[in-house]
């Protein structure tokens, strides 16, 4: 087996599981420990370098790190990380003193941003701390892109968009909002140093079914639904209400119908209800609201009387899987099924629109009619000309598009200074001890059996009332307390120096779970299955030792490790310790970098 290198961060980064999880790669366990130690300014700083939208995210991210939670592991539900990040927002002081002061002087290099949403606000606000001249456009009124117009208010309060875009924008960023771009062309033929294309996937799928046209006035595609009620141009709806999809955008659809007026709504998606795109905890909202929602029908036709949608219809439809492995959905031949309706809402996916790129300036497509872009640096076909965001992949979530941002940011930092974008600058790192004494740590290591703290909720009858009543109360600093002591601080390495441990197995024998073992070295495969624990987990490394004075080999299976530091307070010789792991990712401008100390040597084991 290889040994681990324990002065490289890969291994590391890869067993805090939340961090590795995140696209942005925030430091999960750090603020988590800061929030409970009442630090809420620093947990607050910590996000904010990472991933730019604390309180944003805090009520709205998909959580891709809490499904990678080790706390899942050991109990059924993870950490609440997302609502925790909440947390640090609604109770920080002032923050705009930590903020990186708008450059004193100008690099003369000019950067337009396409768009005013978090991709683009992520890029402004990593360059123009820099020195360069960012300019957003965008062609509403007000900067925030999708997370301003199809995030409803009782989800996103628009203050809290307010001030944290206000944030992005006072480090020196000019805006031209109420400015549509046209024509890349012609932006080109400007002379920008740089372009970064953040427009989002702006257009909403429609459905070609009979009754479409003749019942046009009330069918509604989604997110322009969305959007119009966002600004107030919709106030009502129909009282019978049908929302056809299965993502966060339906769950969105409904819920809003839900406080315009609509008394009977139905979410009716095509698929299974485990298979539906939104996430759980969307559909537990929609469902506390009393809505249902009715799976396995496909939309057939709308029915009408002289251009008054009066239902839908819908086929029956099961899944099948074919001789090939493949799983497709057949009719099952039962009769249709009619929803008698009043308005229907179709959020069904949505696509890029893209028509305002020539296709003769050079910037390729894929057959999807995606932009052809290098997926590390995000750089087109066009050197100059960068994307992000929903515009660059398709459509995912807020938190890819920060991470977007920040990868182009990078890539037009080196492109205009004459560098190759492709050599990627390497990340800020530490590993430190925590030792205070033998046996003691300078964080808390006592593991809470509790489980998951609920989220206080609006009563759902005053939530019902007004549509920018905010539903999550949040948690208060008692229960976010309580919250935080579930976290296992993964971030903290058992880190082992082979030189001082004399075999005695007293780690072994007092682990929990049974993820130490000292074996004879071998081929992985058949390693793991000598473990003490068979580790299955092919994804996560095992942890290896080596240097043992019997020639046997330290593995430790990363993957079920609960970092309580039971095997460094057991070892009579001090060949275990706990070592905290602190990585930051790579930006362009010590923006990022200014709570962190440049990257200290890391901590080598013990001699």
């Amino acid at each position: 087996m290889k040994v681990t290198a324990a002065k490289s961060p890969d291994h590391f980064h890869k067993v805090v599981d939340c961090q590795y999880a995140c696209p942005a790669h925030t430091p999960v366990p750090e603020y988590i420990r800061l929030i409970a130690a009442g630090r809420y300014t620093d947990a607050y700083m910590v996000n904010w370098r990472s991933n730019v939208f604390p309180g944003i995210l805090g009520r709205t991210c998909d959580r891709p790190c809490e499904p990678a939670c080790r706390r899942g592991r050991v109990e059924e539900e993870p950490v609440a990380i997302c609502r925790l990040k909440r947390v640090a927002a609604d109770n920080k002081q002032d923050i705009r003193a930590l903020l990186p002061a708008p450059a004193a002087e100008r690099n003369g290099k000019r950067i337009a941003c396409i768009g005013a949403g978090p991709a683009s606000l992520t890029v402004a606000r990593d360059l123009a701390p820099l020195g360069y001249e960012v300019v957003v456009f965008d062609g509403d009124a007000k900067a925030g892109g999708m997370i301003r117009t199809q995030i409803p208010r009782f989800r996103l309060p628009e203050e809290v968009i307010d001030e944290e875009v206000g944030y992005v924008l006072g480090l020196g960023v000019e805006t031209r909002l109420n400015r549509r771009v046209d024509s890349l062309k012609a932006l080109l033929a400007e002379g920008w140093d740089a372009v970064f294309v953040g427009t989002g996937a702006p257009r909403g799928r429609d459905l070609d079914v009979p009754g479409r046209k003749e019942a046009a006035a009330n069918i509604h595609i989604g997110i322009e639904w969305l959007s119009s009620v966002s600004f107030g141009h919709i106030e009502r709806i129909g009282r019978r209400v049908v929302v056809l999809g299965g993502g966060n955008t339906a769950m969105d659809c409904c819920r809003s119908a839900r406080r315009l007026g609509g008394e009977e709504v139905t979410v009716v998606v095509r698929s299974g209800f485990a298979e539906m795109k939104a996430s759980p905890w969307e559909k537990e909202d929609a469902m506390h609201e009393g809505i249902p929602i009715l799976n396995y029908l496909v939309p057939k036709s709308f029915t009408h009387d002289a251009g008054r949608l009066t239902g839908a219809v819908f086929e029956k439809v099961a899944p099948q899987t074919d001789e090939k492995g493949r799983r497709q959905l057949v009719p099952t031949g039962e009769p249709d099924v009619h929803i008698p309706c009043d308005d229907v809402l179709v959020a069904i996916g949505q696509e890029n629109a893209f028509e305002w790129i020539e296709r003769d300036i050079g910037l390729e497509f894929d057959r999807w009619g995606l932009p052809k872009l290098d997926p590390a640096t995000h750089q087109s076909t066009i050197p100059n000309v960068f994307f992000g965001g929903d515009a660059a992949f398709g459509p995912k979530n807020i938190i890819w598009a920060v991470a977007h941002g920040h990868e182009a940011a990078v890539s037009m930092d080196l492109f205009c200074r004459g560098e190759d974008v492709t050599v990627r600058p390497p990340p800020d790192y530490s590993l430190v001890s925590q030792k205070m004494g033998i046996h003691e740590w300078s964080y808390d290591n006592d593991i809470s059996i509790d489980l998951r703290y609920k989220v206080p909720m609006r009563e759902t009858d005053v939530a019902l009332r007004d549509i920018r009543v905010e539903v999550e109360l949040g948690y208060d600093r008692e229960l976010a307390f309580k919250e935080a002591e579930r976290c296992l601080n993964c971030d903290v390495q058992t880190v082992f120096a082979p030189k001082l441990c004399i075999e005695c197995d007293a780690c072994a024998d007092i682990c929990p779970v049974d993820c130490i073992s000292f074996i004879e070295d071998g081929e992985e495969a058949e390693l793991r299955t000598r473990l003490r624990a068979p580790a299955i987990n092919l994804t996560q490394d095992l942890y290896i030792g080596e240097g043992l004075k019997t020639g046997r080999v330290m593995v430790k299976d990363e993957d079920v490790c609960l970092h309580c530091g039971l095997c460094a307070e057991r070892c009579p010789t001090g060949a275990w310790d706990m070592q905290k792991f602190l990585l930051e990712t790579a930006k362009p401008h010590p923006c990022g970098r200014s709570a962190l100390a440049r990257p200290a040597p890391l901590a080598a084991p013990a001699e």
